[in-house]
């Protein structure tokens, strides 16, 4: 609908400075409450049949009966609200329901500021200078609340008969538990359809009294394939992990046709713990010859050639890649191009340093809840962005060439 210059002209004639459009008692506020009220108005007359002080509502069973003050927050600031009444109690506003008290789109404004890892008090004080609107910590922690069931539905959701990748880590969060601050282990898993399209599968926290602690464990990490197969996962194709002990087993008790890619990161980062600062740059640059090799025998010979050069000083770093060379291999099957994503979990790095840049502003969290409240917003704007896998066509050709009867069957078993 198109305003008339007119009537524009009209509003804005003794406009003198900003204050007069958009200050506390500026135009916009009035015009604003002025509209609303109009339009509850017309609603009341809606839902009764007559207009005000028209004869045909006499004796009808139901009238107007005054109004209720309400004050209602917004983007700009707090607008105090008449609203009408009838006397059979059954009117319904919608354009501000009944116990309302903030304009829709305001709710949105402080999960976004809290998914960015804004405090209740920088909210707070936020709000107050950028709206002029003063809110209370319980309000904030009442909307942050409403997510939990979103979580939970989030959580609970089918997933996709068969992935392609994916990948499995841990993020470490400080959470209170009986009056101490510890670490404990935020347990992440992205799929990655046969789109190529990443997914976050779901966040999940040990429960201390099951696994005795706070830190990662094979054992909850079955727990969690456990759930994804019953949340519809028929087969993973190939699965990165870190090097965990027991890790591979729990993997493969689950889901025992997946390909268990060790993540070279993890294992260059071990390998390096070994070594002092001096050398870390040297012994890093070897390590790389291993896992860039052309081929697996190639990459055999580099392992043989680094532990001739390194063994003596180093030798745990040769006992480490040999006791997982097993796990090592698999990306070898694969050119160049699909390589760097199979055998890295950097997709779920990338998300962690994210996720990083948000907590860093918190101290700890006081309960499992509230982390995971803050990590699945601060997920949900980061997935946003993601784009599909790079190389992703010449991945899924190799994996259908190797594995396409199994992909077939997981997409036959999924339920009518």
């Amino acid at each position: 609908m198109e305003i008339k210059k007119e009537l524009l002209d009209e509003l804005i004639k003794d406009y003198k400075k900003p204050e007069d459009l958009v200050g506390e008692t500026g135009l916009l506020k009035q015009l604003t409450k002025a509209l609303i009220e109009r339009a509850m108005n017309a609603e009341l007359t809606h839902h009764l049949g007559y207009e005000k002080h028209d004869p045909a509502g006499y004796n009808s069973g139901n009238s107007r009966n005054g109004t209720s003050p309400k004050t209602v927050k917004g983007e700009f600031g707090e607008i105090a609200l008449e609203t009408p009444r009838d006397r059979n109690g059954s009117f319904e506003p919608q354009i501000v329901p009944k116990h309302q008290t903030r304009f829709d789109g305001f709710d949105d404004k402080i999960l976004s500021m809290y998914a960015r890892g804004m405090t209740t008090r920088e909210i707070q004080s936020h709000l107050q200078q950028m709206y002029g609107v003063e809110v209370s910590p319980t309000l904030i922690s009442d909307v942050t609340d409403a997510v939990l069931e979103e979580v939970k539905g989030w959580q609970n959701r089918p997933l996709e008969p068969v992935y392609g990748i994916v990948f499995l880590d841990a993020l470490y969060v400080k959470m209170r538990h009986e009056g101490r601050v510890e670490n404990r282990a935020v347990y992440v898993a992205i799929g990655v359809d046969l789109e190529g399209r990443k997914e976050v599968l779901g966040l999940w926290t040990p429960v201390r009294a099951a696994t005795g602690s706070g830190n990662e464990g094979a054992k909850f990490w079955l727990g969690v394939l456990t759930e994804l197969r019953n949340r519809g996962v028929k087969d993973v194709l190939i699965a990165c992990m870190d090097g965990l002990k027991g890790f591979p087993q729990a993997i493969e008790s689950v889901f025992p046709e997946a390909r268990v890619q060790l993540c070279i990161v993890h294992l260059v980062r071990a390998s390096l713990n070994y070594v002092n600062w001096k050398e870390r740059q040297r012994v890093a640059a070897d390590l790389k010859g291993i896992y860039r090799a052309a081929t697996e025998r190639q990459a055999e010979q580099e392992l043989t050639d680094f532990i001739v050069k390194w063994g003596d000083k180093y030798q745990a770093i040769g006992k480490l890649w040999k006791d997982n060379w097993q796990r090592v291999i698999p990306f070898f099957e694969f050119p160049p191009d699909v390589r760097r994503v199979i055998y890295t979990t950097n997709a779920v790095e990338s998300l962690h340093r994210s996720l990083r840049k948000i907590i860093k502003t918190r101290g700890s969290f006081p309960s499992e809840e509230a982390a995971l409240k803050l990590l699945y917003l601060a997920l949900r704007n980061a997935s946003a962005k993601w784009n599909t896998m790079q190389h992703w066509k010449q991945a899924l050709n190799h994996f259908q060439m190797l594995w396409g009867d199994r992909i077939q069957a997981a997409l036959n078993r999924q339920p009518n």
